[in-house]
């Protein structure tokens, strides 16, 4: 059951963070170049991709009742933790979620 609310949180960040990327202006301030048009579309499509896993996840970890509203709190969640990295570490905002799976995989061997 942690894995799933593991789960929500990190594909909630990534998809906010791949929403987030598909920004010009958040693109130049982590890459210091414009975007190809493909890449901010590819971008956005994982970032929604990314927020419907993270909508399962929720439903999984809280049932479908209270998933829902669990999903908007991780969304909130996972946006004021992007919003507090982006301005000051854009590179890190960026990498941390490579830190999510060796968390992921000791989480599912703990359970």
């Amino acid at each position: 059951m942690l894995a799933h609310y593991f789960a929500a949180f990190a594909f909630a960040y990534m998809g906010m963070l791949a929403l987030c990327q598909g920004l010009e202006r958040h693109y130049k301030q982590v890459w210091k170049k414009v975007p190809p048009e493909g890449l901010r579309h590819l971008l956005r499509a994982a970032g929604w991709c990314s927020l419907a896993l993270s909508f399962y996840f929720c439903g999984l970890a809280w049932g479908w009742a209270m998933g829902p509203i669990g999903w908007f709190g991780m969304l909130s969640l996972s946006g004021f933790g992007l919003l507090m990295v982006l301005p000051y570490r854009p590179r890190l905002a960026v990498w941390l979620p490579l830190g999510f799976a060796p968390v992921w995989a000791v989480i599912v061997t703990v359970l």
